[in-house]
């Protein structure tokens, strides 16, 4: 079988939580042959005692279930800010409870029986959506480090440069000469990492770094 989009890197981590225990081993069998790493649960409570995965992952839920119903589980994931994509499966979907998980975020909802491409094709957006997060929460702490590494004075003309002031209009705001505003717009170029104006005004966008 064709391995997916989305899934050669980085050990995808795949956690299937469905009380039925045949269902789960036939979505195991699955993804492993597209080289997926999983994890099976027979309920929430199961999944939540289990250790959180260092890599891309993603849920494949079951929306009822006895104890903790997968919607239940998406709302206590939210609340304590975990943020696993989710593919919601189901054998008595309804409209009502389709929108409701998909206001909240869910990757996808699938009804039982469905195709194996279907499955496949959830798993690889929802492992991407969680590779990008990733990477995204990646960049912002290291920029977010690089930031901490400048004086207050380079902050001030990061600030000001990223609103999009010439070094003569920045001078005039600080109340310094021309010259120091270029020794420390370089400065903070370099501390940054940043090898244009183009990507230093998205780094500080990012941040929510804005003129005082």
């Amino acid at each position: 079988m064709t391995r997916a989009p989305g899934m050669h890197d980085a050990s995808p981590s795949v956690f299937i939580i469905d009380d039925d225990a045949e269902f789960r081993d036939s979505v195991v069998r699955l993804l492993r042959s597209v080289g997926l790493h999983t994890q099976q649960f027979p309920s929430v409570s199961d999944f939540l005692s289990a250790e959180p995965s260092d890599g891309p992952s993603c849920l494949v839920l079951d929306i009822r279930m006895p104890g903790r119903s997968g919607l239940e589980l998406q709302r206590d994931l939210a609340a304590a800010n975990r943020q696993v994509p989710i593919i919601f499966i189901t054998a008595h979907g309804d409209i009502p409870m389709t929108v409701r998980a998909m206001k909240a975020g869910a990757i996808d909802f699938l009804t039982k029986p469905f195709r194996q491409q279907e499955m496949l094709d959830a798993v690889a957006t929802a492992i991407e959506r969680d590779r990008k997060k990733r990477e995204d929460d990646k960049m912002i702490s290291n920029a977010q480090a690089r930031v901490e590494t400048l004086t207050p004075r380079e902050r001030d003309v990061l600030a000001l440069v990223a609103a999009g002031l010439m070094n003569k209009q920045i001078a005039a705001e600080l109340g310094i000469a021309e010259i120091t505003v270029k020794i420390h717009r370089g400065h903070v170029m370099k501390k940054m990492g940043t090898r244009s104006l183009a990507d230093l005004v998205r780094i500080t966008e990012t941040l929510g770094i804005r003129r005082a």
